[in-house]
């Protein structure tokens, strides 16, 4: 699947308007085919883990309601839109509607979310705080996006659905299929269905210091690291006992900062950090371990090896040692299983021929057993 900029190159979508203004681009996806039917995305709304939720508006009154779903007939033909996350983890062909964006780090990927609209079927002007792809698919839809606005007002019409108040809106267009709508973060935007209408969004994550403090506190506590007490054994007499002096507050916070003064550590956390998928996975563990000889013999009667969709690994090699990160896991391994790391990682299917190369290396056999049997790679 490849994605059409016109006159633009990934290099002057970077410069000029990832994260700075919004882009519409009619025909980024010639003939596109949408990868799911609207039917198979009210089917996997019905699974209770799956994050789903319809929001309509019937009459100016918004409602919000979770799934799994099990009926869709009270919603009616109109004003109502049925959302599924992550539904890159289920199906082929949705996950592959991030590889035309690989221009991108793939740890900035978060989800390809999936919306069924009926007509006049939306979620009301809001914000986002994430950078956004929507590709629309079957239908049309009317899309407004304005600029960042302080004056915006905050609305809550449902305690489940935060929307903005009217915009002035600097892209106002129809959207047909094959069409690529770029929102960057805080601009308010809003999408009204004019006929039954699917969309994919691709969706960035872009961690907040918050996310990555705790997640980091986290990582210290797992692993039991920097249990010790701050050492004070240089203490003097105070006159001020009811006071935090400067000289304390310089002690605590260097306390605090030699966590962050730990290179290896940092780049241990983030690997697996980033790594970690927010939604849940078809992880298909096997039922007994399977040894290197037993992988090369099923990959020798033609079988092929792939990552479960919606997998996320990532390759470091900024340590004392290179590793694979792959669903929140690290994989310490040597230079000699770099390449093998590095096919893992681009998520590139490997059969017989690639296994091959790797049959005189023990490492490379040990890795490649380890991510099969905790479901990670698994046989077509």
């Amino acid at each position: 699947m490849k994605i059409h900029l016109n006159d633009l190159t990934p290099e002057l979508f970077l410069e000029k308007y990832w994260q700075k203004q919004p882009l519409i681009i009619k025909a980024a996806f010639a003939d596109f085919v949408d990868p799911i039917e609207a039917d198979e995305l009210a089917g996997l709304a019905m699974e209770d883990f799956i994050e789903s939720r319809i929001v309509s508006n019937n009459n100016s009154q918004w409602d919000v309601k979770h799934g799994p779903f099990t009926d869709y007939s009270e919603f009616g033909e109109n004003n109502w839109t049925l959302l599924v996350q992550a539904v890159n983890n289920w199906f082929e062909g949705v996950d592959a509607l991030i590889t035309p964006f690989q221009f991108i780090p793939n740890w900035r990927i978060d989800d390809v979310m999936v919306s069924f609209s009926t007509p006049g079927g939306g979620v009301g002007p809001h914000l986002d705080q994430y950078d956004v792809f929507i590709i629309q698919g079957q239908g049309k839809r009317h899309w407004r996006v304005g600029k960042p606005d302080q004056a915006l007002e905050q609305l809550l019409p449902h305690e489940d659905l935060k929307q903005v108040s009217d915009f002035q809106a600097i892209i106002d267009v129809i959207t047909e299929p094959g069409d690529l709508l770029y929102i960057p973060p805080n601009h308010p935007h809003d999408g009204i269905a004019i006929d039954n209408s699917l969309n994919y969004s691709i969706g960035f994550q872009a961690p907040n210091p918050q996310e990555l403090i705790s997640g980091f506190a986290d990582y210290l506590l797992d692993n039991q690291l920097f249990e010790q007490r701050f050492n004070d054994s240089a203490r003097r007499v105070t006159k001020k006992p009811h006071t935090l002096e400067s000289h304390d507050i310089a002690l605590l916070t260097e306390v605090m900062n030699s966590c962050f003064n730990q290179p290896e550590l940092l780049v241990d956390f983030l690997g697996k950090q980033l790594t970690q998928v927010h939604h849940t996975l078809n992880l298909l563990i096997p039922t007994q371990e399977l040894d290197f000889q037993t992988i090369e013999q099923i990959l020798a009667e033609g079988e092929v090896l792939s990552p479960v969709l919606g997998l996320k690994c990532l390759v470091v090699t900024d340590l004392s040692h290179p590793t694979l990160y792959a669903n929140g896991e690290s994989f310490e391994i040597s230079q000699h299983c770099l390449e093998l790391a590095n096919t893992l990682a681009q998520k590139v299917p490997i059969d017989y021929a690639i296994i091959e190369s790797y049959r005189q290396c023990l490492k490379c056999q040990q890795l490649l057993a380890k991510v099969i049997n905790k479901g990670l790679w698994t046989f077509e």
